[in-house]
């Protein structure tokens, strides 16, 4: 085999672990010269990363899909992703009149529709009944124990998030399920009908069906006697008014602003080329990332002179610990869109910047050795997306 030196021209066509200071070598392989294109803060890390941390970062395209007449569903649990103990994630697609059935769950299930139409259903425990029709950037909240449906009212396509890492849709408690192992005899007795109206049940779970797609909303509702349920299980968080800062703009839901979310709280992020979700960190609970639009990077520092960076493109989930500090810089010439998750019934977070602009002056500057030029650009007031002028990114 040739030595590097001797055809550095082939050498030079794909990405080489070497840094700008002359760490490093070449790597001669084998290798996955597109994964490594993927992932450049891996292959050459900044000189500011050190020490172990466990990976925060799995794609949904590395997942097993789960395919079905009528659409499909792929997963990311603590199996994909080890250290993502809170939360787990489910991406599903269903066809025009694709059918995910009647079913429940143990955790709570919280949604944000990416593309298309869906209609929603389901019950409370007073017999109180929902339906209602969800859009792009429409949010639903399924409360634990209590059932549901989703049907596509055309191509649709939606994320899934549970509040236990350790969830999987594929385990979950379905109408279908519960029928094929129950005698049909107790059947017979229970909805009192004979048994033969059991004949054609399904051997088992369906789980993702097709049908025909469902009429207008307004001729298929069905009128409970004890009424409807009181707080809305659907939350139009595009329709919401954004925090715009230079750079992007947040969209924070939690119990606040949509009351039935108790157990999930969240954010929609934007950040424009050039710009920045800011320094900060989590003091309630662990982030659970799912990345829509773009391309960025993001590094975590654990303390103890631990960080480590990693890349995140459309599709790709990401994670935080507990009160560990980052920041999410857009690296492409896109808007980057992003969802943030957590485990509580509010979404906080704590700035950097507002942070230290809320301390005594003389106290930050003798702790960082800093002067005027940084202490007198401090905010006190927090912006989560910023971006200085004339800054951009160039990838190494």
């Amino acid at each position: 085999m040739e030595k590097p030196e001797q055809n550095q021209g082939t050498y030079a066509k794909v990405p080489q672990p070497i840094r700008n200071d002359g760490a490093g070598g070449y790597d001669t392989g084998p290798r996955d010269i597109m994964r490594d294109l993927e992932n450049p803060d891996l292959l050459v890390p900044p000189e500011t990363d050190a020490g172990l941390l466990s990976n925060m970062k799995f794609s949904f395209s590395d997942t097993s899909m789960t395919l079905n007449h009528g659409g499909w569903s792929r997963e990311i649990t603590v199996r994909e992703l080890p250290i993502a103990t809170t939360l787990a994630g489910v991406n599903m697609s269903l066809t025009p009149g694709g059918v995910r059935e009647l079913h429940w769950h143990q955790q709570a299930e919280w949604a944000y529709m990416i593309v298309g139409r869906a209609r929603i259903t389901s019950i409370d425990s007073e017999g109180r009944n929902f339906i209602a029709d969800v859009g792009p950037g429409d949010l639903w909240y399924f409360p634990p124990g209590l059932p549901h449906s989703i049907q596509g009212l055309e191509h649709c396509e939606f994320l899934l998030v549970f509040d236990d890492g350790t969830f999987s849709d594929l385990n979950t408690l379905s109408i279908s399920d519960w029928f094929a192992h129950t005698p049909k005899d107790v059947l017979s007795a229970n909805f009192g009908v004979p048994v033969s109206a059991f004949d054609h049940i399904p051997s088992g779970q369906v789980y993702i069906y097709q049908d025909k797609v469902p009429g207008p909303l307004e001729n298929e509702k069905v009128q409970s006697p004890y009424g409807t349920i009181p707080q809305s299980f659907k939350h139009q968080l595009l329709a919401q008014t954004p925090i715009k800062t230079p750079g992007g703009s947040v969209r924070i839901v939690d119990s606040s602003n949509f009351p039935i979310s108790k157990n999930i709280a969240a954010a929609l992020v934007e950040i424009e080329p050039g710009a920045m979700r800011e320094l900060h960190w989590h003091p309630n609970n662990d982030e659970w990332q799912y990345y829509l639009t773009g391309q960025g990077r993001m590094t975590v520092f654990a303390g103890n002179g631990i960080a480590r960076t990693f890349d995140y493109r459309a599709g790709d989930v990401g994670y935080v610990p507990f009160a560990t500090g980052h920041y999410i810089q857009n690296t492409g010439t896109k808007t980057l869109w992003f969802l943030e998750m957590f485990k509580s019934d509010r979404f906080v977070d704590v700035s950097l910047n507002q942070w230290m602009a809320l301390t005594p002056r003389d106290l930050v500057r003798d702790n960082l050795h800093v002067g005027p030029e940084l202490l007198d650009a401090l905010r006190k007031v927090e912006s989560p997306v910023v971006k200085y002028p004339g800054f951009s990114y160039y990838p190494k």
